[in-house]
């Protein structure tokens, strides 16, 4: 009996520690470089024309020569120009080209998501935050960002918790797998003309393809219950 009660005792210090450290690591942990060219950040990616695609025709630069994309702080606060519009590299095997601008019809209803590839490479820009993986002129292949939605608030800095997962294409599905080496949390494919959005929640998105950013989608919409602790 004192040989289990020992025992309770060390498992529970144990994993009180794993999750103060996995806490701290999340939302305290240095913030990834922000690497994206400050034009595309600074750019209106309101005014695009999303049915009109590049050509991958192998004519302008390849995908690892463009710096990688990721989210200023937690969200941007306008929505930026495409990262990868100077990208002419055609797409890998096993890819589909689910390039454009797609809203949510079934599912998260209203939700809006634009969709950049080149190479092996792909951009998702979404609800404040911008996902890029693959290859890239600045940083590792898998993403290494914020998740958007803020926890909480100190001061005036607000903690969102970090992201960082690998893109890659599995027989015509693309795969969000965790640290590039765990579990797939995340997965896009095309049925017919629409984009399907699997979330590891369980939720299923069905997508439809739109040419404009709808005017409320310029500003993204503050995620997560922001407790202000101080």
């Amino acid at each position: 009996m004192v040989f289990m009660k020992l025992f309770i005792k060390k498992l529970l210090l144990a994993l009180s520690a794993i999750f103060v450290v996995g806490f701290w690591q999340m939302y305290f942990s240095e913030r990834p470089e922000l690497a994206i060219d400050p034009a595309t950040l600074a750019g209106d990616g309101s005014l695009i024309n999303y049915c009109e695609m590049p050509i991958l025709n192998s004519q302008g630069k390849l995908a690892m020569d463009i710096p990688k994309g990721n989210t200023p702080g937690c969200a941007y606060d306008h929505f930026p120009l495409p990262v990868l519009s100077d990208c002419t590299e055609p797409l890998v095997n096993g890819a589909d080209d689910i390039r454009g601008l797609w809203i949510g019809v079934e599912g998260k209803v209203g939700h809006v998501e634009r969709v950049e590839q080149c190479g092996a490479r792909t951009v998702i820009t979404s609800s404040g935050v911008i996902h890029d993986g693959g290859p890239n002129s600045t940083a590792g292949e898998t993403s290494n960002d914020t998740e958007g939605s803020v926890l909480f608030v100190i001061g005036n800095k607000e903690y969102c918790g970090r992201t960082s997962a690998s893109m890659e294409w599995n027989n015509n599905v693309l795969e969000f797998d965790v640290f590039g080496f765990g579990p797939t949390v995340v997965r896009r494919y095309l049925r017919g003309d629409q984009l399907v959005w699997e979330y590891v929640d369980g939720s299923v998105t069905s997508m439809n393809r739109i040419c404009q950013l709808p005017a409320e989608e310029i500003t993204p919409k503050p995620r997560g219950p922001r407790y202000r602790l101080f």
